[in-house]
């Protein structure tokens, strides 16, 4: 039986077009200013540290850092300093209302829906936790962040790893075979499979091919409570 079902957010609750067309311009315009504000505060130097020791370069200046994260962000890196820096630039862009985080028509109720029928929901992105608060915070929807009981970001590990799954299972405390895991990506499903959870894959757009995972286009599709079985071929 399921009892707690973990979520990817991009192509899966949401549009990757919000993210990749909204955010992450907004924080790439964002970055010079942010960096030349903020350089001085402890968090801020900490992560540009933890950039200067991954890329092996020189972050002396903004300027330099700035050139660093711009180009991590062109090759959309999943580098924990950069979506770290990400959110904190995000933040300023939600609360000024320059934009809400987009969900697909079926997720706040499909969501609120599992919670009420007693199932814990986790979230797990290569986006940052406070990021990932932030957009469920200012979502189209409203603030959904009281329906999550946690969740995981890359400090848990890379989400193709099948390690990962094995530290957020640790860490939820449930039987992996209790765990449901929603993501588009078909590496992401194969590394949790191989970690022992269950595993649904969202093709939102009908058009991602076959796949050794169920398959679903939206969350209305998927019927927790009559989950049977292993992956199969779809």
């Amino acid at each position: 039986m399921i009892k707690a079902i973990v979520t990817d957010i991009e192509g899966t609750t949401s549009s990757i077009s919000f993210v990749k067309e909204v955010l992450f311009p907004y924080a790439a315009k964002a970055f010079p200013g942010f960096l030349d504000a903020h350089w001085q505060d402890e968090t801020v130097q900490a992560l540009i540290s933890a950039a200067a020791e991954e890329s092996g370069q020189v972050l002396e200046t903004p300027e330099q850092a700035s050139a660093l994260f711009q180009q991590w962000i062109a090759e959309d890196r999943k580098a924990t300093s950069l979506k770290a820096l990400q959110g904190m630039i995000w933040k300023q862009g939600y609360q000024n209302g320059d934009y809400t985080a987009h969900l697909y028509s079926d997720t706040a109720k499909c969501l609120k829906q599992w919670k009420q029928q007693g199932l814990d929901l986790y979230v797990y992105s290569s986006g940052s936790i406070p990021a990932q608060k932030l957009f469920f915070g200012y979502s189209d929807e409203g603030d959904l962040t009281a329906l999550f009981s946690g969740y995981f970001d890359t400090t848990s590990g890379h989400k193709q790893e099948v390690q990962s799954y094995r530290n957020i299972q640790a860490d939820i405390g449930l039987p992996a075979e209790q765990l449901l895991f929603l993501s588009d990506v078909e590496a992401e499903l194969d590394a949790a499979a191989e970690a022992g959870l269950r595993t649904i894959r969202l093709d939102r757009e009908g058009s991602q091919g076959v796949s050794t995972h169920q398959v679903v286009t939206c969350f209305n599709q998927i019927d927790v409570a009559n989950l049977q079985g292993g992956p199969t071929a779809d």
